[in-house]
């Protein structure tokens, strides 16, 4: 059944049918969801692994970290990539790096090889990332691709509600946690076997040029910051305000403004200047970031609530967590399935943001005694906002950009959310240690027990007495609600970010109008200098009153 609508809009003869788009998509969603699996998996298992290994707060933190700073930091390039090469092969190569992680994963003896399997998993992740909503872009034209984008919040959705209780169950079981990473490697080959049949995509060769010294510097520049705020706040490093502190952020601020000057001036750049800086694309990054806070900081740092504050097995844990998935799924598919009938999006990107805000207001109310229905009641609609904004988000900004370029569009919005969850994390994290260490040494000095060690301390509590671990247990409890609080007023940044994007109806091609769109290959204008998408528009507007 179709609408009106749909009837009075002129559909592309080029595009694919919906039987073949379905075939080519059931390798790429595979792929996507065995690496979506393997951070929600892990994000359960994360306290046992950590405890095992002999680890800290800050390489609990730094387990998530360091696979979203190289998803993040490689999108940009695997984006890159897939205008340059065959995307077919790019997504093989991105499941081959990814399985490689998870192998050095599951062997790690120590925190140190974890994280450098991390890195590896992180840069896999990356261009399944990016590599996945570019192909969707390129075969589908948006005012149809709310239906297939949801179908990717629907697997996105299964992976993290499948993720948490598969983890804690083989957390659990006589397995033990490295199993964790094993059982991705064979779903993973079961995406290699469906995508070499079922994706089919045409191969244009260009010219290549990849600016290196861009992504060099974009990396570094990132790298900084978050170490920074990883361990600026705690006892044993440094202080916020310290020459410590200076020095990293000074640092850190250097090479982001080398890297756009280069960038600048790049024949190729890694995140186009002129594709990021338009407006929808831009106040869409702005508003990405905020869903990466938030997506990334609730399922870190809940596994961790649930297990640390309030003493549940990590398969409970991750049955808990269920809401959350819950509402994106709802939130994903229902919207796009909306979009797709109505052609209108913008109230739902605004909505969720404003359903974030209000759900992570509620979640920095909670406690260590807070009731559970209550806490899955916040989480739901937390789910509720991200799913109706993270797809459409990346819908908006496709709408706006040629065929040509749509996958460094999308690796930039898929960049800057990941960024969003990498810097989150970090600074989440750090705040969560250095309240949890304020909390602890009041609530054992109330009972008479000096505290000699920060919060950063070992997270194993089993080998602690019963004591101090009701006195820890209730201080992370107590602590999660003020780095909720922050997400919170993160949230508000992306309302107002939402409410300020243009409203631009869907296009029914899978291509821009070269005419409509300065950036395009083919566009034939002559003008010395560039006009904006906006000018163009309000002129062929102007033209149909004259």
């Amino acid at each position: 059944m179709s609408s009106s609508v749909d009837a009075t809009v002129p559909h592309d003869p080029s595009a694919m049918t919906h039987r073949e788009v379905l075939e080519t998509m059931t390798g790429l969603l595979a792929a996507l969801f065995t690496a979506l699996l393997s951070t929600t998996i892990v994000a359960t298992a994360l306290p046992t692994i950590i405890g095992d290994l002999q680890g800290s707060q800050t390489a609990y933190t730094w387990v998530i970290t360091a696979a979203l700073l190289t998803n993040a930091a490689s999108t940009p390039i695997w984006g890159k990539f897939a205008d340059l090469f065959d995307k077919k092969l790019l997504v093989q190569s991105a499941i081959i790096i990814f399985v490689v992680g998870s192998i050095v994963a599951g062997f790690a003896e120590n925190v140190t090889v974890l994280l450098l399997a991390r890195v590896v998993q992180g840069v896999g992740m990356g261009g399944l990332t990016a590599l996945t909503v570019a192909i969707i872009g390129s075969i589908i034209a948006p005012r149809e691709r709310g239906r297939y984008s949801g179908y990717m919040g629907a697997v996105m959705a299964v992976a993290m509600s499948g993720g948490p209780i598969l983890g804690g169950v083989i957390v659990d079981s006589p397995l033990g946690w490295r199993w964790c990473f094993f059982v991705c490697v064979p779903l993973a080959v079961i995406a290699m076997v469906l995508l070499q049949r079922t994706l089919r995509l045409q191969t244009v060769r260009k010219d290549v040029s990849i600016d290196w010294l861009g992504a060099t510097l974009l990396t570094g520049g990132v790298s900084v910051l978050l170490v920074w705020v990883s361990f600026a706040g705690k006892v044993d490093y440094y202080a916020w305000w310290s020459i410590e502190s200076t020095v990293y952020v000074t640092t850190g601020v250097l090479l982001l403004i080398a890297t756009v000057w280069v960038e600048a001036r790049a024949k190729s750049p890694i995140i186009p200047l002129a594709i990021v800086t338009e407006r929808t694309t831009g106040l869409a990054i702005i508003a990405s970031i905020t869903v990466g806070i938030g997506i990334f900081g609730a399922t870190t740092f809940l596994s961790q609530y649930f297990q640390t504050a309030r003493g549940y097995s990590p398969t409970m844990a991750g049955v808990l967590v269920i809401p959350l998935v819950t509402g994106m799924f709802l939130a994903s598919v229902g919207s796009g399935q909306l979009i797709t009938r109505r052609g209108k999006w913008k109230g739902f990107v605004v909505g969720g943001a404003v359903l974030m805000v209000l759900g992570f207001g509620l979640l920095s109310t909670i406690g260590h005694a807070t009731s559970l229905w209550l806490v899955g009641g916040y989480i739901l609609i937390i789910g509720l906002g991200i799913g109706m904004m993270m797809q459409n988000l990346a819908l908006a900004v496709q709408n706006t950009v040629s065929v040509h370029n749509i996958g460094a569009a999308s690796s930039s919005v898929a960049f800057f959310r990941t960024f969003g969850g990498a810097i989150g994390v970090s600074v989440l994290g750090s705040v969560l240690a250095t309240r949890v260490h304020e909390l602890a040494a009041q609530g054992l000095s109330d009972i008479g027990i000096p505290i000699e060690s920060s919060a950063d301390s070992n997270l194993d509590l089993e080998s602690l007495p019963a004591p101090i671990v009701a006195v820890l247990r209730a201080s992370y409890g107590d602590a999660t609600g003020r780095i909720f609080l922050i997400a919170a007023a993160a949230a508000v940044i992306a309302v107002v970010a939402t409410a300020l994007l243009p409203n631009r109806p869907l296009r029914s091609t899978i291509d821009t109008d070269p005419d409509l769109d300065p950036l395009h290959p083919d566009s034939s204008r002559t003008d010395a200098k560039p006009r904006r998408r906006d000018d163009v528009e309000n002129e062929q507007a102007s033209a149909l009153f004259d």
